[in-house]
């Protein structure tokens, strides 16, 4: 069974950049409650897309750099990238289908 990957600031560039798949990005932290609504979400779509895309999450608290460095202000909030760039973002907890539209129209 496919699960989210955990991203670090050294790991990015490789498991979101570099991938050869649309990566949809989490940035997260423990205290914040609208990200464990999302949290099964995204575990769901690493299960649905596998092979397809990737889910991706990022500890904003463990791993300031990359979060700085993209301007995540307030979490949780989706990037959604392709072949290395920024494409969509969506803030805050959503429903499902909102992430599989946009997710879909990146395949």
């Amino acid at each position: 069974m496919s699960e989210p990957v955990h991203v670090t600031d050294d790991s990015f560039q490789a498991e979101v950049l570099e991938s050869d798949v649309p990566v949809v990005v989490d940035f997260w932290a423990e205290w914040c409650g609208p990200c464990r609504y999302i949290a099964p979400i995204i575990k769901e779509l690493a299960v649905e897309y596998e092979g397809k895309a990737k889910m991706a999450k990022v500890d904003v608290d463990h791993n300031q750099m990359v979060a700085g460095s993209l301007g995540i202000r307030s979490i949780p909030t989706l990037l959604f990238f392709k072949g290395g760039e920024r494409v969509d973002m969506v803030i805050g907890s959503v429903p499902k289908k909102i992430i599989t539209d946009k997710l879909d129209g990146l395949l």
